[in-house]
């Protein structure tokens, strides 16, 4: 534990307000703190709770092997924890990660690849799809949501033959060559005054800005709020 008196009590402080189980754990949520994707469950004992804390990357318990375990420690697959949360009930920790390759042992980005149908209740969501459009509900920017998560997981996982994987093991300068190259190119379908040339241009642009984003670990959300700021200080 770090000999820094403000943390040490920070961490004493914590460690009375988490409601621990039977067996002195908590489960603890892990999300990456970029796509907001839900990575992994694990737990944490006090002990792990503090070399968290101290070195600012994530650390368990395996109830399994009853052993303290360092994420990434083996795989290089490390969690740099952004933020750590409780809930109102304090009995599950929400630790905000920035999270280098795979969160998975199976190789995935997010260990929750299981997807269970819902039957009626999807088609039923389904159903209510128009009233939304309707609405020009929330959901319209619902796909902004899915390709930043998806390109994390592309980040995470590098699979073969797969375009974004190719932007990322190229690096930044052909990332943002490709940044260039489409801005260009929605500069001259806006001139040629093409509707269809400017949403595929535009679309590519949009692509290739998020790719950046995930590249230099900033969160859409974070531009979301540049935006809110700079149209709030407007008024």
């Amino acid at each position: 534990m770090s000999d820094n008196n403000g943390a040490a009590a920070s961490l004493e402080e914590l460690v009375k307000a988490i409601k621990w189980d039977s067996q002195g754990l908590v489960p603890a949520i892990v999300q990456d703190a970029a796509s907001k994707e839900v990575l992994m469950l694990a737990y944490m004992n006090g002990e792990s709770l503090g070399k968290t804390l101290e070195s600012g990357e994530t650390w368990f318990w395996s109830r399994s092997r009853s052993e303290l375990w360092h994420k990434g420690a083996t795989s290089g697959h490390i969690q740099k924890v952004r933020s750590l949360r409780y809930d109102c009930d304090g009995d599950t920790l929400l630790v905000l990660v920035d999270q280098a390759g795979p969160a998975c042992h199976t190789g995935s980005y997010s260990c929750f690849t299981g997807e269970v149908g819902l039957g009626a209740l999807s088609a039923a969501e389904g159903a209510g799809d128009g009233v939304l459009e309707a609405k020009g509900g929330a959901d319209r920017f619902a796909i902004l949501n899915t390709l930043e998560a998806t390109i994390a997981q592309r980040d995470a996982e590098r699979p073969e033959g797969a375009y974004t994987t190719y932007l990322f093991e190229k690096g930044v300068d052909k990332i943002l060559k490709k940044v260039g190259e489409e801005s260009a190119e929605v500069i001259i379908a806006a001139k040629n005054r093409d509707p269809v040339e400017l949403r595929c241009e535009a679309s590519d642009l949009i692509f290739h800005l998020m790719v950046l984003l995930r590249e230099q670990k900033l969160p859409l959300d974070h531009v979301l709020q540049e935006l809110d700021h700079r149209h709030n200080k407007k008024k």
